[in-house]
């Protein structure tokens, strides 16, 4: 099997359950909630370096927070389905249902963090404040940094909840993501047990497509209790569902017109079980695209801030930052499905539009860096 032979991940996004309240905690959120923690972790570290307050830090963290979730969210919102969610704004607040845009938090964090410079908030109410050492790009300095390492985990969070993927590779190298297909088979009504898939010997199909064997346990079903029931089943509604459902044609290429492949055996127990060849669609792991750049990204940031620490030249960080991650970020959109469908008409999608002037933006504040030089600290 070569080395770039496709994968099926299969992985269950769920990491467990909470009981009684129906419930459940996600690989997506909790890798979200470590990005935090562990950014938290090296500010401290990086403001003990340069000699700075680490109590800030934790206000930091707060605004960080919240203008992260709130960009993201608006960001979405606003450039992505802004007919959806004005018609029904109530829906705004549903961030558990996802919809979030890093260009969104591109533009609210240094807002927030220009707010965090000029203001401190506490239950006392908001005073005007000086952070020495800390005015806003030197902040966005740091931040940077830290924001790269969450990206990164970020993205691999929605790699484990099957989502923001690629298109084809319509080659043997590329993954098949199957959670979709259990879930449509799950559920109590369901009369298959359990749903799984393997690789299979062949070659692509005439779409580029990868050949992948479906073996599905059947329950011991009042409707299937024979041979030729199951194969009813298998023939009509299974077939039906694996080649009409938009969750499932978005993985599994099976004909619509042409007669299910499959083999049944019987297992020691009596039940049933089905064998289906069929051919799953590869796509680009573009979630481990983005995880590995960002990841990159965060190391560079860190090595050029352990030359200068406290010295950084103000916006050298942040403007190597936007440069660098949206022009990524462009590259990447080359190789991901688009998320909404007006995209599909235009030549640019949404996300590269985007990065274009964080982009230009970047090299602004990266000039006026080189210009400005080391700060001096006496």
């Amino acid at each position: 099997m070569s080395f770039l032979s496709y994968i099926i991940w299969s992985a269950d996004p769920e990491l467990f359950s909470i009981p009684f309240f129906d419930r459940s905690v996600r690989y997506y959120g909790l890798l979200f909630a470590l990005g935090f923690l562990i950014s938290q972790q090296i500010l401290f570290y990086i403001y003990r370096k340069e000699g700075k307050p680490e109590k800030d830090v934790e206000t930091l963290t707060v605004f960080m927070i919240i203008a992260t979730i709130l960009g993201a969210r608006l960001g979405h919102v606003f450039f992505y389905e802004p007919e959806k969610y004005l018609a029904n704004p109530l829906d705004i607040l549903k961030v558990w249902e996802g919809g979030l845009a890093s260009h969104g938090a591109a533009i609210v964090i240094p807002i927030a963090l220009w707010l965090y410079t000029k203001y401190d908030i506490s239950f006392k109410g908001i005073q005007k404040i000086t952070r020495p050492g800390q005015n806003w790009l030197q902040v966005l300095d740091r931040i940077a940094i830290v924001v790269a390492i969450t990206g990164c985990l970020i993205r691999f969070g929605n790699f484990m909840n099957h989502e923001i993927y690629g298109v084809p590779t319509q080659s043997t190298y590329g993954v098949v993501f199957t959670n979709n297909i259990k879930e449509v088979f799950s559920g109590p009504t369901s009369p298959i047990a359990d749903i799984d898939f393997s690789k299979r010997n062949g070659d692509l199909n005439e779409d580029g497509h990868v050949p992948l064997t479906i073996e599905v346990q059947m329950k011991d079903h009042p409707d299937l209790k024979t041979e030729a029931s199951v194969r009813s089943y298998l023939e009509g509604r299974f077939k039906s569902i694996l080649s009409d459902y938009s969750y499932i044609e978005n993985h599994i290429d099976e004909s619509k017109s042409g007669s299910l492949d499959y083999t049944i055996s019987q297992s020691e127990d009596g039940s049933y079980i089905a064998n289906i060849n069929t051919f799953g669609i590869a796509r680009h792991p573009t979630q481990l695209y983005e995880s590995a750049t960002s990841l990159m990204l965060f190391f560079l940031l860190y090595f050029i801030w352990t030359r200068y620490k406290e010295k950084t030249p103000p916006g050298l960080l942040f403007g190597t930052f936007l440069i660098l991650l949206f022009s990524l970020r462009f590259g990447h959109e080359l190789f991901k499905e688009n998320q909404v469908a007006f995209e599909d008409s235009m030549d640019f999608n949404m996300g590269q539009i985007l990065s274009i002037p964080l982009i230009i933006v970047g090299i602004l504040i990266l000039l006026r860096a080189f210009k400005i030089g080391p700060v001096k600290v006496e």
